[in-house]
């Protein structure tokens, strides 16, 4: 996001993750080369490694005692970085919670059709969270909307799992059903 200085703009530089070539602060690394034991050395020598191989020196750990340096292509080294992650974000399952509302004197016809989209929001993998709203007096049939509830959870027990029991929260008794696992 860009800061106003005097009214104008300022765009500010991406903060580099590692320290890379001249940047490493550090008298000592710990060098880390492919298909051999780690070595303890000068960063100038490191470098002067680096330049030979034509790529740059990254310090990958710089907690560490002393701090861990790798000779590698660092612009490679972030696009790999960006990809992994892009991945992850692609592999994550979002979950998705679909939400059904019943009054506490709903009729046989109005259930059964809200049970059809409760079935087809589990077989589609998303959570259902079924909820009796009472309006005004009709808290008095706390029973009625508890025993619907359980009769909605009992109906979709092939499909989920009941998650919890039904509970009152203000005007609202609510459950959630979780789908089984395919």
């Amino acid at each position: 996001m860009a800061k106003l200085r005097g009214g104008k703009p300022v765009r500010q530089e991406p903060k580099e993750e590692h320290r890379i070539n001249e940047k490493i602060v550090a008298p000592q690394i710990r060098l880390i080369v492919e298909g051999e034991e780690p070595k303890v050395m000068s960063v100038r020598e490191a470098l002067v490694l680096a330049e030979e191989a034509e790529l740059d020196l990254v310090e990958i750990s710089p907690n560490a005692v002393p701090p861990v340096c790798k000779i590698m292509d660092y612009r490679k080294f972030l696009y790999n970085q960006k990809r992994k992650q892009k991945e992850l974000k692609a592999k994550q399952s979002k979950i998705v919670i679909k939400e059904i509302r019943f009054g506490p004197n709903t009729d046989d016809h109005d259930f059964n059709f809200k049970l059809e989209h409760a079935k087809k929001f589990l077989e589609e993998g998303s959570k259902v969270k079924a909820y009796v709203f009472f309006r005004g007096r009709t808290i008095v049939f706390k029973d009625r909307g508890e025993i619907l509830l359980l009769k909605f959870a009992q109906e979709l027990a092939d499909l989920g799992v009941l998650e919890q029991m039904p509970k009152l929260e203000g005007k609202r008794m609510t459950i959630m059903i979780n789908p089984k696992k395919k």
